[in-house]
């Protein structure tokens, strides 16, 4: 049997749009954005709710990558979520220092990239729409 892929989904308050294109524009792909007024949800929310993002997809080389809405922001967390993480495993040493670099741009590194105990190209930051991201290249399999 094939092992289940896991695609996380985000939510936001009203920045879908604006953080879906920066990721888009970090990562590559393709964006499909569908905003309230274009569902058909519409007709059961305000006026000022229209648009906002009701579903939004990133796929990478094919697959997808990340999926983010507006609208479940709108309902009150059951949980904190500042304990989930978002982690990239690059393919390159060259790659991890370019993601690392744009998903940074305007957020905050807790993690500066080096080369930890386990082998890794390793470091963390939180970007500037508050997601936390981890990135990892495995350099010992690159040697």
């Amino acid at each position: 049997m094939k092992a289940p892929f896991l695609t996380p989904y985000l939510n936001f308050n009203g920045t879908c749009r604006e953080a879906m294109t920066f990721y888009q524009a970090c990562l590559g792909g393709e964006l499909m954005l569908q905003a309230v007024a274009e569902s058909p949800a519409a007709e059961h929310l305000a006026a000022e709710d229209q648009l906002r993002i009701m579903h939004s997809m990133l796929t990478v080389d094919g697959q997808m990558f990340l999926l983010a809405s507006d609208v479940m922001s709108m309902h009150p967390p059951v949980a904190d979520n500042s304990s989930v993480n978002l982690c990239l495993n690059c393919h390159s040493e060259e790659q991890i220092d370019t993601l690392f670099a744009r998903l940074g741009e305007g957020g905050t590194v807790t993690t500066p990239l080096e080369v930890m105990f386990w082998g890794g190209k390793y470091g963390a930051l939180t970007d500037r729409f508050g997601k936390q991201w981890l990135f990892n290249f495995q350099v010992s399999e690159q040697q």
